[in-house]
């Protein structure tokens, strides 16, 4: 297999974490409650009731419902990950969706992240930073345990792989 042929773009293998649902769900919610609470404060505190402030908490109410209940079923259904001994492969988004490949001659750290509520869920997130004007590859949404594995195994591949991660 010439070097092309194993560095072409591909969809990777591996779904992430079914908790990732949950998480993502739960940030979205909140994100729209603190929405919500902003739009309810004029109505609360408005002497007279304003039909418009009513009508625009309610289409805030049932498009922060929709979102939060399709948003992470969706990503769920489109995040994806691979590592091999050459590269890694991540697929991720919703409506806009990135597909990355970062071969690992060019990666220069990894690293895991594990925020309040990733750790409420057992999830990290893994974070392979190369020499890329794209940034870093992200993958989000990982089983605690796969994510230290993941970083274990890329740790001593770029380690053994020849190259400058230039």
């Amino acid at each position: 297999m010439s070097d092309v042929e194993e560095h072409r773009l591909r969809a990777p293998a591996n779904l992430v974490s079914p908790r990732a649902k949950g998480l993502w769900a739960l940030r979205a919610g909140l994100g729209w409650l603190v929405v919500l609470v902003g739009q309810a404060v004029p109505l609360v505190l408005s002497a007279a009731a304003r039909p418009w402030l009513v009508a625009t908490l309610a289409a805030t109410a049932v498009l922060g419902v929709a979102h939060t209940a399709v948003m992470p079923w969706w990503r769920y259904r489109v995040h994806r990950w691979e590592t091999t001994a050459d590269a890694v492969f991540t697929r991720a988004g919703w409506a806009t969706q990135e597909w990355r490949l970062a071969p690992v001659s060019r990666v220069q750290t990894v690293d895991t992240a594990r925020g309040p509520l990733q750790q409420l869920f057992g999830l990290a997130t893994v974070t392979v930073t190369t020499a890329s004007a794209q940034g870093p590859v992200t993958i989000e949404g990982l089983d605690e345990a796969v994510a230290a594995r993941i970083v274990d195994e890329l740790t001593a591949t770029t380690q053994a792989t020849r190259g400058d991660a230039t």
